[in-house]
Protein backbone atom coordinates (compact mmCIF):
# COMPACT_ATOMS: atom_id res chain seq x y z
CA UNK A 1 0.00 0.00 0.00
CA UNK A 2 3.05 2.30 0.72
CA UNK A 3 2.08 6.18 1.78
CA UNK A 4 -1.75 6.58 1.64
CA UNK A 5 -3.66 9.91 3.40
CA UNK A 6 -0.81 10.47 5.50
CA UNK A 7 0.15 6.96 6.96
CA UNK A 8 2.61 4.17 5.79
CA UNK A 9 1.46 0.88 5.45
CA UNK A 10 3.52 -1.92 3.80
CA UNK A 11 2.41 -3.33 0.90
CA UNK A 12 3.85 -6.55 2.91
CA UNK A 13 1.07 -6.14 5.31
CA UNK A 14 -2.60 -7.45 5.92
CA UNK A 15 -4.91 -4.53 7.55
CA UNK A 16 -8.33 -5.92 7.96
CA UNK A 17 -8.74 -3.00 10.89
CA UNK A 18 -8.74 0.93 10.67
CA UNK A 19 -5.88 2.43 10.52
CA UNK A 20 -5.89 6.60 10.96
CA UNK A 21 -3.55 9.11 9.17
CA UNK A 22 -0.16 9.24 11.00
CA UNK A 23 0.34 5.66 11.60
CA UNK A 24 3.18 3.44 10.59
CA UNK A 25 3.06 -0.35 9.75
CA UNK A 26 6.06 -2.22 8.91
CA UNK A 27 6.60 -5.27 7.27
CA UNK A 28 4.52 -8.80 6.96
CA UNK A 29 2.27 -7.23 9.90
CA UNK A 30 -1.40 -8.16 10.31
CA UNK A 31 -3.70 -5.81 11.77
CA UNK A 32 -7.46 -8.07 12.50
CA UNK A 33 -10.48 -7.57 11.60
CA UNK A 34 -12.42 -4.33 13.42
CA UNK A 35 -9.08 -2.89 15.47
CA UNK A 36 -8.53 0.19 15.81
CA UNK A 37 -4.25 1.82 15.01
CA UNK A 38 -4.59 5.38 16.20
CA UNK A 39 -2.79 8.34 15.13
CA UNK A 40 1.50 8.23 15.45
CA UNK A 41 1.47 4.62 16.35
CA UNK A 42 3.87 2.67 14.81
CA UNK A 43 3.64 -1.59 14.40
CA UNK A 44 6.42 -3.67 13.43
CA UNK A 45 9.30 -1.35 14.20
CA UNK A 46 12.43 -3.26 13.64
CA UNK A 47 14.61 -4.46 16.60
CA UNK A 48 17.72 -2.50 17.74
CA UNK A 49 20.52 -4.97 15.90
CA UNK A 50 19.03 -4.48 12.71
CA UNK A 51 18.98 -0.91 12.89
CA UNK A 52 22.21 -0.81 13.98
CA UNK A 53 23.87 -2.93 10.50
CA UNK A 54 21.41 -1.17 8.48
CA UNK A 55 22.19 1.19 5.38
CA UNK A 56 20.51 4.39 4.68
CA UNK A 57 22.70 6.23 2.88
CA UNK A 58 20.59 6.93 -0.66
CA UNK A 59 17.49 4.99 0.49
CA UNK A 60 14.37 6.39 2.51
CA UNK A 61 14.69 5.73 5.37
CA UNK A 62 10.76 4.47 5.95
CA UNK A 63 11.53 2.61 3.46
CA UNK A 64 14.68 0.94 5.10
CA UNK A 65 12.79 0.36 8.26
CA UNK A 66 9.82 -1.47 5.94
CA UNK A 67 12.21 -3.76 4.32
CA UNK A 68 14.10 -3.98 8.20
CA UNK A 69 10.84 -5.55 9.91
CA UNK A 70 9.13 -8.92 10.52
CA UNK A 71 6.06 -7.18 11.41
CA UNK A 72 4.14 -8.26 14.12
CA UNK A 73 0.38 -9.03 14.50
CA UNK A 74 -2.08 -8.15 16.65
CA UNK A 75 -5.71 -9.89 16.57
CA UNK A 76 -9.21 -8.95 16.32
CA UNK A 77 -11.26 -5.61 18.49
CA UNK A 78 -8.09 -4.10 19.56
CA UNK A 79 -7.33 -0.37 20.40
CA UNK A 80 -4.26 0.90 20.11
CA UNK A 81 -3.82 4.20 20.90
CA UNK A 82 -1.83 6.87 19.61
CA UNK A 83 2.06 6.95 20.79
CA UNK A 84 2.36 3.37 21.30
CA UNK A 85 5.14 1.69 19.63
CA UNK A 86 4.92 -2.00 18.80
CA UNK A 87 8.37 -3.72 17.73
CA UNK A 88 8.42 -6.77 15.22
CA UNK A 89 7.73 -10.15 16.37
CA UNK A 90 4.98 -9.21 18.52
CA UNK A 91 2.18 -11.67 18.96
CA UNK A 92 -1.01 -9.31 20.27
CA UNK A 93 -4.35 -11.37 21.01
CA UNK A 94 -7.95 -10.46 20.54
CA UNK A 95 -9.88 -7.53 22.09
CA UNK A 96 -6.26 -6.13 23.68
CA UNK A 97 -6.19 -2.19 24.51
CA UNK A 98 -3.30 -0.17 25.04
CA UNK A 99 -3.09 3.46 26.25
CA UNK A 100 -1.13 6.02 25.45
CA UNK A 101 2.62 6.51 24.87
CA UNK A 102 2.80 2.17 25.07
CA UNK A 103 6.10 0.63 24.31
CA UNK A 104 5.88 -3.17 23.47
CA UNK A 105 9.46 -4.85 22.53
CA UNK A 106 10.20 -7.92 20.12
CA UNK A 107 9.33 -11.46 21.39
CA UNK A 108 6.28 -10.29 23.67
CA UNK A 109 3.29 -12.21 23.49
CA UNK A 110 -0.04 -10.56 25.14
CA UNK A 111 -3.28 -12.29 25.45
CA UNK A 112 -6.87 -11.99 24.77
CA UNK A 113 -8.93 -9.54 26.97
CA UNK A 114 -6.17 -7.49 28.31
CA UNK A 115 -5.44 -3.57 29.20
CA UNK A 116 -2.16 -2.32 29.04
CA UNK A 117 -1.81 1.02 30.61
CA UNK A 118 -0.55 4.35 29.65
CA UNK A 119 2.98 4.75 29.61
CA UNK A 120 3.60 1.03 30.33
CA UNK A 121 6.94 -0.49 28.97
CA UNK A 122 7.10 -4.40 27.84
CA UNK A 123 10.68 -3.76 27.75
CA UNK A 124 12.02 -7.04 26.28
CA UNK A 125 10.47 -10.38 25.69
CA UNK A 126 7.79 -10.56 28.07
CA UNK A 127 4.68 -12.94 28.32
CA UNK A 128 1.29 -11.98 29.29
CA UNK A 129 -1.97 -14.29 29.38
CA UNK A 130 -5.55 -13.69 28.81
CA UNK A 131 -7.74 -11.04 30.92
CA UNK A 132 -5.08 -9.31 32.50
CA UNK A 133 -5.12 -5.40 33.18
CA UNK A 134 -1.90 -3.37 33.55
CA UNK A 135 -2.35 0.13 34.79
CA UNK A 136 -0.36 2.90 33.69
CA UNK A 137 3.20 3.39 34.19
CA UNK A 138 4.10 -0.22 34.95
CA UNK A 139 7.59 -1.55 33.67
CA UNK A 140 7.57 -4.94 32.49
CA UNK A 141 11.60 -5.94 31.54
CA UNK A 142 12.78 -9.13 29.58
CA UNK A 143 11.86 -12.47 30.75
CA UNK A 144 8.75 -11.50 32.33
CA UNK A 145 5.82 -14.15 32.95
CA UNK A 146 2.05 -12.90 33.54
CA UNK A 147 -0.32 -15.62 34.16
CA UNK A 148 -4.20 -15.10 33.46
CA UNK A 149 -6.50 -13.00 34.85
CA UNK A 150 -4.08 -10.60 36.53
CA UNK A 151 -3.91 -7.63 38.24
CA UNK A 152 -0.88 -5.03 38.48
CA UNK A 153 -1.98 -1.57 39.73
CA UNK A 154 -0.22 1.72 38.90
CA UNK A 155 3.96 2.32 39.05
CA UNK A 156 4.19 -1.62 39.47
CA UNK A 157 8.11 -1.99 38.65
CA UNK A 158 9.79 -5.69 38.06
CA UNK A 159 13.50 -6.30 37.66
CA UNK A 160 15.55 -8.86 36.26
CA UNK A 161 19.17 -8.39 37.41
CA UNK A 162 19.84 -9.16 41.15
CA UNK A 163 23.50 -7.57 40.55
CA UNK A 164 23.19 -4.73 37.53
CA UNK A 165 24.37 -4.58 35.44
CA UNK A 166 25.32 -8.50 35.31
CA UNK A 167 25.20 -10.67 32.53
CA UNK A 168 22.70 -13.01 33.78
CA UNK A 169 19.48 -12.38 34.30
CA UNK A 170 16.54 -13.90 35.73
CA UNK A 171 12.69 -13.34 34.93
CA UNK A 172 9.53 -12.89 37.34
CA UNK A 173 7.18 -15.32 36.87
CA UNK A 174 3.29 -14.09 38.81
CA UNK A 175 0.65 -16.72 38.30
CA UNK A 176 -2.45 -16.77 37.53
CA UNK A 177 -5.14 -14.85 39.85
CA UNK A 178 -2.61 -12.67 41.57
CA UNK A 179 -2.86 -8.88 42.85
CA UNK A 180 0.09 -6.70 42.85
CA UNK A 181 -0.50 -3.29 44.29
CA UNK A 182 0.20 0.43 43.32
CA UNK A 183 4.38 1.22 43.49
CA UNK A 184 5.47 -2.49 44.53
CA UNK A 185 8.49 -4.05 43.55
CA UNK A 186 9.48 -6.98 42.38
CA UNK A 187 12.83 -8.24 42.43
CA UNK A 188 14.53 -10.39 39.88
CA UNK A 189 14.18 -14.73 39.85
CA UNK A 190 10.71 -14.26 42.12
CA UNK A 191 7.65 -16.20 41.66
CA UNK A 192 4.18 -14.48 43.00
CA UNK A 193 1.97 -17.71 43.45
CA UNK A 194 -1.17 -18.53 42.22
CA UNK A 195 -4.32 -15.73 43.45
CA UNK A 196 -1.73 -14.46 46.14
CA UNK A 197 -1.50 -10.49 46.86
CA UNK A 198 1.13 -8.00 46.65
CA UNK A 199 0.37 -5.19 48.97
CA UNK A 200 0.69 -1.19 47.71
CA UNK A 201 4.53 0.16 48.09
CA UNK A 202 5.67 -3.87 48.74
CA UNK A 203 9.16 -4.84 48.03
CA UNK A 204 9.58 -8.66 47.49
CA UNK A 205 12.16 -10.16 47.53
CA UNK A 206 11.69 -13.63 47.80
CA UNK A 207 9.17 -16.13 46.24
CA UNK A 208 5.28 -15.14 47.54
CA UNK A 209 3.64 -18.06 48.07
CA UNK A 210 -0.26 -18.97 46.32
CA UNK A 211 -3.09 -17.84 48.38
CA UNK A 212 -1.58 -15.44 50.83
CA UNK A 213 -1.25 -11.12 51.11
CA UNK A 214 2.18 -9.71 51.85
CA UNK A 215 2.99 -6.28 52.76
CA UNK A 216 5.69 -3.64 53.76
CA UNK A 217 9.58 -3.42 52.70
CA UNK A 218 10.79 -6.04 52.63
CA UNK A 219 7.64 -7.67 51.63
CA UNK A 220 6.35 -10.14 54.72
CA UNK A 221 2.88 -12.70 55.27
CA UNK A 222 0.44 -10.71 56.73
CA UNK A 223 -2.78 -12.38 55.63
CA UNK A 224 -4.44 -15.44 53.87
CA UNK A 225 -6.44 -14.68 51.01
CA UNK A 226 -9.59 -15.65 52.59
CA UNK A 227 -9.09 -12.92 54.63
CA UNK A 228 -8.64 -10.13 52.36
CA UNK A 229 -11.32 -11.36 50.10
CA UNK A 230 -13.95 -10.69 53.41
CA UNK A 231 -12.07 -7.51 53.95
CA UNK A 232 -12.72 -6.19 50.39
CA UNK A 233 -16.50 -7.57 50.84
CA UNK A 234 -17.04 -5.48 53.50
CA UNK A 235 -15.29 -2.47 52.28
CA UNK A 236 -17.50 -2.73 49.05
CA UNK A 237 -21.44 -3.54 50.44
CA UNK A 238 -20.87 -2.10 54.12
CA UNK A 239 -18.93 0.59 53.36
CA UNK A 240 -16.47 -0.77 56.56
CA UNK A 241 -12.31 0.04 56.37
CA UNK A 242 -9.38 -1.40 56.94
CA UNK A 243 -6.31 -1.34 56.60
CA UNK A 244 -4.72 -3.97 54.53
Amino acid sequence: MGFLKGMFVSKRATVKGYPCQGCYVFGSSYIGTGTFIDTNVVVGYPSRGKLIKAGFEGRQAIEVLDSLSNGSKIGDGCIVRCGTVIYEDVDVGNCVETGHNVLIRSGSKIGDNCVIGTGTQLDGSVKIGSNVRVESMVYLPHLTEVGDNVFLGPGVKVTNDLYPPSKRLLGVRIEDGASIGCGAILLAGITVGKGAVVAAGAVVTKDVPPGVVVKGVPARLYMTKDEFLKKKSDYEVKGSRHDI
